[in-house]
């Protein structure tokens, strides 16, 4: 894959699948939750970012930790039903179509972001970086994220090296749409956390996912 072909291949392929994705993904993760939680223990966030945000679920987490919320995502469908969701559910935030490697945010804009299963639909691995590198450009000094991939340690997966694959979803009906995937290795999901300029502050391997806690560059040694 080249230039923008991952990218577009991704929009077209979650504006395909939006309406039947969003009614499987109900509930925010069990790991996001503990992370807004402990990142907002002594009280809320200014502003907060979901990259990567789907139909809304963890926006709508967001908004109760945060003044303000913006969501991102690069399917227009995903964003739709973000849109409804908000609208049905009763909370506000800002929905922006864009791309995870290329922000349309002012550097250190945030001080709270979620970034989950997100990145292991980029390619190539500079394309992850590069959204790694923007994730700690938005965020403020004291800003904190979780980032999160597929990983080579959950079960379906029986190799130990990363790789690239497509995985399909299945429409009511039966048609199937390939999604693009890099699964990641946990030493690689580290690696690339160590050449971006994000600061690790913990990572683990958590119900076969990748799992880190991040901070901005600044954000070193604090």
């Amino acid at each position: 894959m080249d230039g923008d072909e991952p990218r577009d291949g991704v929009r077209e392929t979650y504006d395909r699948i939006a309406s039947h994705f969003a009614s499987t993904r109900e509930y925010p993760w069990p790991e996001v939750e503990s992370f807004v939680a402990d990142a907002t223990e002594s009280g809320p966030a200014e502003r907060a970012l979901d990259l990567g945000c789907g139909n809304g679920r963890h926006v709508e987490l967001l908004s109760g930790h945060a003044e303000d919320v913006v969501g991102l995502d690069v399917s227009r469908g995903l964003l739709d039903e973000a849109v409804a969701r908000a609208a049905e559910r009763g909370f506000d935030a800002g929905l922006v179509q864009g791309d995870a490697s290329r922000l349309p945010f002012a550097d250190d804009a945030f001080d709270l972001a979620v970034y989950v299963a997100t990145i292991h639909h980029l390619a190539p691995r500079a394309a992850r970086v590069a959204s790694l590198n923007e994730l700690a450009r938005v965020l403020d000094a004291d800003g904190r994220a979780v980032v999160s991939a597929w990983s080579t340690a959950h079960d379906t997966f029986d190799r130990d090296d990363g790789f690239d694959t497509t995985v399909d979803w299945t429409l009511p009906g039966g048609e199937t749409v390939p999604r693009f995937y890099h699964i990641y290795a946990p030493d690689e999901f580290d690696a690339d956390l160590d050449a971006s300029d994000l600061s690790v502050v913990e990572s683990t391997v958590s119900s076969g996912n990748c799992y880190a806690v991040v901070a901005g560059a600044e954000g070193r040694g604090r």
